[in-house]
Parts: structure tokens; C-alpha cells; sequence
């Protein structure tokens, strides 16, 4: 076991240790280098961002151009090309129709806190200052500065942080809208904008059609800006390009990260519709704004390239195709009993977990499956009472062949440890239930945890 190292990783007990089999060294294609020499198959394409293979050749060689050419360009108060460039082909991707204006930035989290910034604004300059609320969902995550974590429906430490939340409301999504225009009815004058993920990042639950269908029709009545994160459901992710593109209207404001760089830089975007970009510039409205890292010229070309290549993979039909063989690889496992109820949409999905005696597995014990599971070489993502599928885009036959194998055997690996060790439980460092973003891929060994339990 290695001491103790500098580096404090994250959303893990600050006592954690780490063996020389779960510290990564390399990542090429699909698959994780650990410092034993080991590899596993990676079936959560990085942090949900890498879904066209570690170290794709066209994104890296974008990147190093770049930064050769133009190691550093601001947009603080002036334009670059790559920058220019970047921002033409993400409204050409997502449509000119839907969106006008791109704002860079450089996380999901920072993302989410320009659009609550952005919509507070949008109201403030027309003279209406009340509408300052941003209603979120339960078991919603949409990251950790402050703004997001305010956002976030998940438990996430809010009130030991001193996270203001009286800006902030939160609705059920599972119930075709009920709540949320009930919030309406109540307190509609003051919502400045209603932000949902289509596909919940925490256990995977996409929002249903009626949710959606309500959601557009509240929108069209109260006037609030609907915002749209897709930084887990963006550029292929569930099937079409972006999740929202089956809507029957364009969100206000699209928020993207993750797969917009293939992993390779830290970068979001904010793709703006014409209703709030046109109301900005008539108003001649500056939005204060503006990150050192967004939109340099290395982010851009990543951005571009990544474009490129889910146009020459044809991302719709190839990640269309790769849903149907996950789902049913998925379904097979619901029949043979080793998984319960699935969850999301194309290839993000989640499959429930269960005790022997019927009931979900707690935290502990999920991260339990997930070492037994990447013991037998793949990893999986944590999620509440589940394991998350989030393949990348290219995986083989074969490679979900050793999906198959590693889920079945990890699963009945760790119910053998829990039976024997009759479900003890340890206490589960707060939160409660980290959502599924911030959950460890491969668990590691802390100081005091009972063996078999999490490994």
C-alpha cells in the first residue's frame, strides 16, 4: 500500500490510500493503465467526456497545432480566429435556427453559474429585477462553484458550505410537470429561468415526454428562459446530436462541456437563442462575465476537431446502433437477475442494483460492486442503488463481450462478500449519496472500512 500522497483527490475521505492497481498511468483507445501494470476496459468513456477513444489522434493533433501557433489568445474585451471559428461550428452543429451566440467557458459547473447569471440579467435590464429565481430538479446535478451547487438537487453538502439556496427552487421531475407548475402558479412573476439535464446524470433518469411537453407549454405561458444542460447528454450522447434536438421547441440557453473537447482541455460553451442574444445586443448589455482559460486557442481546435470526427463517424447512426446492442446486453442481465429495473436513454444508461433479500444496495455497497466489477478488468460509474454504462462511441462487439463477463462475475462477487459479511454497513462519508458524476470509478481502500463491503 502507498503512503499517503500530496495530492488530494477528489470526492474521497482525505485518509484515503491507494494501491499501485488503482493509480492510473496511461489511457490509450479504451482502456486504463495502472501503475502494476494492469489495464481495464473503461466502459464510462473517462468522466462521461471521452466518448471518442483516449488519445484520438485528430483531437490531439488540433491541440498541439495550437498551442504552437498560438499557445495563449484571450477573449477578455477582443476576439481570436479560433475562438471565432470554434463558436461558427457549434451553431452550425446545433442550428443557426435554434441559437445565435456561443459564451465560452471552461466546466459545467462554471457554465451553469453564467446561465443563472445571464438569465438574472436578461430579466433585470427589461426593467422586471423580481425575476431572479432558477428552479432546478430533484436529484439533479449540475456541479460544485457555488452557483451550480446552489442549483443542484442532489445533496452535496450545501448547507456546511454555506451555499446560498433563497435564490433557488426545486421541483420533482418524475411527475409530467405537477410540481413545477404548481411552483408557477404560485411564484411565476419571479422565475427567471427553469434549467433541467434530459437525462438526469444522477441515476440516469430521462425526463418523459409529458415532463418535456408541459415543461415547453409552462414556458410559452410564464415567459421564464428554459436552459438546457447537456453537458453529460451532448454530441451524441443519447442518440441524436443533442438530446434537446427532439424537443418540439430549442431551449433558450444550451449548456455544453464534457465531450466538447473529447477530454483533452477543460472547456465549456453556452450556445444562446436568438430570444436572449437579439435582447442583448439591441440593449447594448454587457454581460460580466469572462474566465482566463475559456475559449483559448487550444480549446477551439479541440472543439473543432472533435466536430469533425463525430461527422466522419456519423455519431447519430453509430451511437444509435451501439444503444440497441447496450440495451440489450442490459436487458439480458434484468432476465438472468443479476440487475434490476434500466434506466436512461441510448448510451447512457443505469441498471439497479439489489440485495439478495430485494432491497437497493446502499452507497458502500455499490462502490462494493464496482471494485468486484473492476477486479474483473472494466470499469463502471457508481450510481444511486446502480451502476452506470457510458460507453465510448467506439466499443466492439468483443469489448462489450468483456463488459458482459466483468458485470456478471464482479456482481456475483460482491453479493458472495456481502452475504458473508451479513450487509454491514459503514458509515458513508457526507453526503449521504454522492450523485453519479462525482462517485470514484474504482474504489479504493480506506483506513477502517470492513472488508468485502467496498473493497
Amino acid at each position: 500500500m502507498r503512503d499517503p500522497h500530496a495530492l488530494w483527490t477528489s470526492m474521497l475521505p482525505a485518509s484515503s490510500v491507494f494501491p499501485p492497481d488503482r493509480v492510473a498511468v496511461a489511457a490509450r483507445g479504451h482502456r486504463i493503465e495502472f501503475a502494476d501494470g494492469s489495464s481495464r476496459l473503461c466502459a464510462t468513456s473517462g468522466l462521461w467526456n471521452v466518448p471518442l477513444g483516449f488519445g484520438n489522434p485528430a483531437v490531439v493533433e488540433a491541440v498541439s497545432r495550437a498551442l504552437r501557433d498560438a499557445s495563449y489568445l484571450t477573449l477578455f474585451r477582443s476576439p481570436h480566429r479560433y475562438a471565432e471559428t470554434a463558436a461558427d461550428a457549434l451553431i452550425q452543429l446545433a442550428g443557426p435556427d435554434r441559437y445565435a451566440r456561443v459564451i465560452f467557458s471552461t466546466s459545467g459547473g462554471a457554465a451553469n453559474d453564467a446561465a443563472m447569471k445571464l438569465a438574472r440579467q436578461y430579466w433585470a435590464q427589461q426593467g422586471t429585477p423580481a425575476r431572479s429565481l432558477s428552479v432546478g430538479l430533484r436529484a439533479s446535478y449540475h456541479g460544485t462553484t457555488y452557483g451550480s451547487q446552489a442549483l443542484s438537487g442532489d445533496d452535496l453538502l450545501q448547507t456546511v458550505y454555506g451555499v446560498d439556496r433563497r435564490g433557488v427552487r426545486h421541483v420533482a421531475a418524475d411527475d409530467d410537470g405537477v410540481e413545477l407548475e404548481a411552483l408557477l402558479q404560485r411564484e411565476g412573476s419571479r422565475v427567471a429561468s427553469v434549467v433541467v439535464e434530459p437525462v438526469l446524470g444522477s441515476g440516469a433518469r430521462a425526463l418523459s415526454d409529458g415532463f418535456v411537453r408541459r415543461l415547453i407549454e409552462l414556458r410559452d405561458e410564464y415567459g421564464f428562459l428554459l436552459v438546457a444542460d447537456e453537458v453529460a447528454t451532448g454530441f451524441g450522447r443519447t442518440g441524436n446530436m443533442f438530446a434537446t434536438d427532439t424537443w418540439s421547441a430549442a431551449p433558450d440557453v444550451l449548456i455544453l462541456s464534457k465531450a466538447l473537447t473529447n477530454g483533452a482541455m477543460g472547456a465549456a460553451a453556452l450556445l444562446v437563442g436568438p430570444r436572449v442574444a437579439s435582447a442583448f445586443s439591441a440593449g447594448g448589455w454587457t454581460f460580466v462575465h469572462g474566465e482566463t482559460q475559456a475559449g483559448t486557442p487550444a480549446c477551439a481546435a479541440a472543439i473543432v476537431a472533435v466536430i469533425d470526427e463525430l461527422h466522419r463517424i456519423d455519431v447519430e447512426s453509430t451511437t444509435q446502433a451501439l444503444a440497441v446492442e447496450l440495451r440489450s446486453l442490459a436487458s439480458r442481465w434484468t432476465a438472468d437477475g443479476v440487475v434490476g429495473e434500466i434506466s436512461g436513454r441510448g448510451c447512457f444508461l443505469g441498471v439497479e442494483l439489489r440485495a439478495a433479500d430485494g432491497t437497493p444496495l446502499t452507497a458502500q455497497e455499490v462502490l462494493g460492486v464496482v471494485s468486484a466489477i473492476a477486479d474483473q478488468g472494466v470499469v463502471v460509474h457508481p450510481g444511486p442503488s446502480s451502476i452506470q454504462l457510458i460507453p465510448a462511441y467506439g466499443f466492439t462487439d468483443r469489448e462489450l463481450d468483456e463488459v458482459d463477463a466483468a458485470v456478471r462475475a464482479g456482481v456475483a462477487q460482491a453479493r458472495s462478500r456481502m452475504q458473508a459479511h451479513t450487509r454491514v454497513q459503514v458509515p458513508v462519508q457526507a453526503p449521504a449519496q454522492l450523485p453519479a458524476q462525482m462517485q470514484p470509478q474504482t474504489p479504493v481502500q480506506t483506513p477502517g472500512q470492513t472488508p468485502g463491503v467496498c473493497a
